[in-house]
């Protein structure tokens, strides 16, 4: 089974269910990720090599929703290491400017490795002769120089779904030159922003000692390597025709009745996430109310929190913070039948996203860090009347984009609660101006665009460089 394209992720694009008739199946997983990649795969024929969850050792290659998925199984200690340990204790936390503290471990960086030496064995494994292979976020940031060196027939590409974080946090890390050196295996790597791009540029010049003019690294064995910008995007179209799909239109009304017919529903949808800076949104939702300014019969938030790395202590903490928080809030400020937070600790499908979307006059995406939140241009695409307000915080990747959203700085708590109320005010005439404006960005600037740009500029990359230069100076 040799493939001209392979994805390596951490994750497969599926998760397990239990069918209707109680035996076992796969469920196209809802993560941003997926949601970019699944028509790539598509459009090349491609297999996709990831972990489906679990400790399952011993799962044969399988076909799902038409996709060549194989699946790469972890112990309970790879698992502890480093998934929840490596990935998510070390580099999640240090990557989004340490909105929480990050820790280093060397029993968690040896895992790493393990790790992803065995992903990179099992892609070289697969791809034909001369294959591209896309390799995708932090957690396998190791894969691209493991690869060169089993294969260096094939073509391979990086992409950091993450911020890549500027020289001052990354150097704390004990192993940084490991992970500089490790995504240089990669014929292009590709960041959400220029400032990422940029970042990393900058510590391989100041790390590793190789020479670089703009966004091009020059490695002593003649191979260049581009750093470059390649904001993601959606599946525009498909969010919009879901939207306007008489089903959805349905339960967009029912949402609506249930919650009350309120005269404006805020909504917030976000993994359950200590970067995702759901906290501070809600208080100052509540503060609102509590001023005066809004009223329960007016005004509701519908915060939906997906579950998220639940094993991992912080985000335990998380969930019962804001459970504690939404409780105090429907307590203090509610009424019989008019909850202030309507909150809703799950995953759903992405029709009853879409549904919600429709549903709600002000999304309200305000991350402390994120690479570039896919929910704030899902909304925009889902809004094909050019109605609703979206409060940005401008530390989203997206804020680039979408100029037009009401921003904010999620650690200013009054400024949020300006832009709520402001985005809460605004007439028809406001919120349509905006909304135009950001719905042509997200449907120009598709997943497909996206993707496209990806794979060709990776085609593009010259292969050598031809120029003299010295070894890299050891750090």
């Amino acid at each position: 089974m040799s493939a001209d394209l392979v994805i390596v992720a951490n994750r497969l694009p599926v998760d397990r269910v239990e069918q209707p008739d109680g035996t076992p199946g796969w469920r196209t997983s809802p993560g941003g990720l997926v949601t970019a990649i699944e028509p790539v795969m598509r459009a090349n024929d491609g297999t996709w090599i990831g972990w489906p969850g679990g400790t399952d050792a011993g799962l044969e290659p399988f076909e799902a929703d038409g996709m060549k998925l194989v699946p790469m199984s972890m112990t309970q200690a790879e698992i502890e290491g480093h998934y929840e340990g490596f990935s998510n204790g070390t580099l999640w936390p240090l990557y989004h400017d340490l909105v929480a503290k990050p820790e280093f471990h060397r029993e968690w960086w040896d895992a790493y490795v393990g790790v992803n030496r065995r992903f990179a064995e099992k892609a070289a494994e697969l791809a034909s002769e001369g294959a591209t292979v896309w390799v995708h976020d932090y957690q396998m940031q190791l894969v691209p120089q493991m690869l060169r060196e089993l294969r260096p027939d094939l073509r391979i590409g990086f992409y950091l779904h993450i911020p890549f974080p500027p020289a001052e946090l990354f150097q704390q890390l004990p192993w940084r030159r490991q992970l500089l050196e490790g995504l240089l295996g990669a014929d292009m790597i590709g960041f959400q922003l220029p400032g990422g791009a940029q970042n990393f540029v900058r510590l391989v010049r100041q790390r590793v000692g190789h020479k670089t003019h703009r966004d091009l690294v020059y490695l002593p064995d003649g191979r260049t390597v581009r750093a470059a910008p390649f904001p993601i995007s959606i599946d525009a179209a498909g969010f919009e025709s879901m939207a306007r799909s008489e089903p959805v239109a349905r339960r967009a009304e029912e949402i609506r009745t249930a919650l009350g017919n309120p005269r404006k529903v805020f909504l917030g949808i976000d993994r359950l996430d200590y970067t995702k800076g759901i906290y501070a949104r809600l208080r100052a939702f509540s503060e609102l109310i509590a001023d005066g300014h809004l009223d329960v019969e007016d005004a509701v938030f519908v915060q939906v929190a997906v579950p998220s790395r639940e094993q991992v202590e912080q985000y335990r903490i998380l969930r019962d913070e804001i459970d504690r928080l939404v409780g105090r809030i429907n307590g203090d400020l509610g009424r019989i039948g008019r909850p202030a937070i309507s909150y809703l600790h799950s995953s759903y499908p992405r029709e009853e996203m879409a549904a919600l979307y429709r549903a709600a006059d002000v999304m309200v995406v305000t991350p402390y860090r994120d690479g570039m939140n896919l929910v704030a241009k899902e909304y925009v695409a889902c809004r094909f009347e050019d109605t609703g307000a979206l409060v940005l915080s401008e530390f989203a990747g997206a804020a680039d984009e979408l100029r037009q959203a009401w921003l904010v700085n999620p650690y200013d708590i009054n400024g949020m609660k300006s832009a709520l109320l402001e985005a809460y005010r605004a007439d028809d005439k406001e919120t349509r101006r905006r909304m135009k404006a950001m719905r042509k960005t997200v449907t120009q600037h598709d997943v497909a665009a996206w993707a496209d740009a990806f794979m060709n500029d990776l085609a593009e990359v010259p292969g050598s460089h031809g120029k003299a230069v010295r070894p890299a100076k050891r750090s």
